[in-house]
C-alpha cells in the first residue's frame, strides 16, 4: 500500500479510537500527555543515537547523484557529490526537523487551541514514522542499503501513487550533469 494512503488510513483508524477515549477525565488526559511526550523523547533519542552511529561508522564512500529537478522551474536537477556519512547525516537532520515541526504544531494545537485528540494520534503516528525512517532502518535495525534502501533514498510517492521524482543515479544522468557543471563554469570565467 502507498505510504501516504497507509498514513491516512491509520490516522483515521486512530482518530476513531481516540473518540472513545474520555479526554474530559484529567487522569486520562495526563496519561495521554505523558504518552505523547514519551514517544517524542523516544523519537528524538533514537534520531540522536542514529546520528552518533553514522558518525562512528564514518563511511567516506563518495556518493554522486543528480538531485530531483524543481517541478516549478524548467531547470534540470543539480549534480550532488557527497559522502555516505554526510548524506546519512543530512537525511537524519531532515527527520529531526520534521519531528521538531510536529512538536511545535502539537504545542500550538494542544497548548493554545486546547485540542486533545491530536496528542493521541500523533503519538501513534510518531512511532510509525520512526519505524519507517530509512536511516533508522539502515543504522539501527541493521537492514542492508540495497534495493529500496540504496542511497540516495527516494522520497515517498504522492497520495495517488504519483512518482516523487527522486534523485537519478544512472551514469548517463550523472555524466550529463557533470557536462552542464563544466560548461557553466567555463562561461563564468
Amino acid at each position: 500500500m502507498n505510504p501516504a494512503v497507509q498514513n491516512l488510513v491509520i490516522s483515521l483508524g486512530v482518530m476513531q479510537v481516540a473518540r472513545k477515549i474520555p479526554f474530559d477525565d484529567p487522569d486520562v488526559l495526563l496519561y495521554v500527555r505523558i504518552g505523547y511526550v514519551s514517544v517524542q523523547v523516544l523519537v528524538l533519542g533514537i534520531y540522536y543515537y542514529v546520528s552518533m552511529a553514522i558518525k562512528s561508522k564514518n563511511d567516506q564512500t563518495v556518493l554522486k547523484y543528480v538531485d530531483a529537478p524543481n517541478p516549478m522551474t524548467q531547470e534540470p536537477g543539480q549534480l550532488v557529490t557527497t559522502t555516505v556519512r554526510d548524506y546519512d547525516l543530512s537525511e537524519t537532520s531532515k527527520l529531526l526537523r520534521s519531528a521538531y515541526m510536529g512538536i511545535a504544531m502539537m504545542a500550538f494545537l494542544h497548548g493554545y487551541m486546547k485540542y486533545t485528540q491530536p496528542l493521541f494520534v500523533q503519538a501513534i503516528m510518531g512511532l510509525k514514522a520512526l519505524y519507517e525512517a530509512t536511516p533508522v532502518r539502515v543504522h539501527l535495525l541493521g537492514q542492508k542499503a540495497e534495493g529500496d534502501l540504496k542511497r540516495p533514498w527516494k522520497a515517498a510517492g504522492g497520495m495517488f501513487g504519483g512518482a516523487a521524482g527522486g534523485p537519478q543515479t544512472d551514469n548517463a544522468a550523472i555524466t550529463e550533469a557533470e557536462k552542464r557543471v563544466g560548461g557553466t563554469s567555463k562561461k563564468d570565467d
